[in-house]
């Protein structure tokens, strides 16, 4: 019986590493340590750096900015939250579009940028 041999040339980590925290840990220690490849490491590369941008927008604009809006009872600018979420999402949209294609297109904004700070994965 011949060993299974996965294929994907890091397709799959790639995909998983755009769920959150979690699937990037799960693409990084439990698929790309054992199978590395160009595409998966670009993908993860992305990833890592959406999902920090993604924890600080959180913390800055739901923590933060959320409290001092309810406090001073100030909720015009409420709408700049939902703002960035949604470009959040543009991007998180445009970087898995090139995960399931198998391209290395980085995401605007921030792909070029996580290829200079995470050159090791």
């Amino acid at each position: 019986m011949e060993p299974l041999v996965n294929d994907d040339s890091g397709k799959t980590a790639g995909i998983v590493s755009y769920f959150w925290i979690i699937g990037w840990l799960i693409a990084y220690f439990g698929m790309h340590q054992n199978n590395k490849t160009s595409l998966g490491s670009y993908q993860l590369r992305q990833t890592l750096l959406l999902h920090i941008i993604s924890v600080a927008i959180w913390i800055v604009f739901d923590r933060i900015l959320i409290d001092m809006l309810f406090t001073t009872g100030f909720f015009a600018f409420t709408w700049l939250i939902d703002l960035f979420w949604l470009g959040f999402l543009v991007l998180w949209i445009i970087g898995i579009i090139g995960a399931v294609n198998g391209e290395k297109k980085p995401i605007p904004l921030i792909g070029e940028w996580a290829q200079k700070l995470f050159p090791n994965i």
